[in-house]
């Protein structure tokens, strides 16, 4: 997410994940809300973009994946830059 987001465009996302999801916190919806719009889903990018603390994205995060609204990608040990996606979107990995 190197721009910000049309503001009008984000909250009309954040309208329909917030009504599929009424019990999601503001910053879950918020998240699910930027994937829907097709923003690349980087925990970095997206505190940057919105001027939050990282460490409140990445456990915003980490609540969606056990609820299972999204998917870890790859997480980097050292800055804890977490990328993920909506389940549906990862290809599964087929092993032999």
């Amino acid at each position: 997410m190197s721009t910000a987001p049309d503001a009008a465009a984000f909250v009309a996302a954040l309208d329909r994940v917030a009504a599929a999801h009424p019990g999601l916190d503001p910053l879950e919806a918020a998240l699910l809300a930027a994937l829907d719009l097709g923003l690349p889903g980087d925990s970095r990018a997206f505190a940057r973009t919105f001027g939050l603390e990282h460490a409140l994205v990445l456990r915003a995060l980490a609540g969606l994946a056990e609820a299972g609204h999204i998917a870890v990608l790859s997480r980097d040990a050292r800055t804890q830059r977490t990328r993920y996606a909506m389940p549906d979107a990862v290809t599964p990995v087929v092993t032999v």
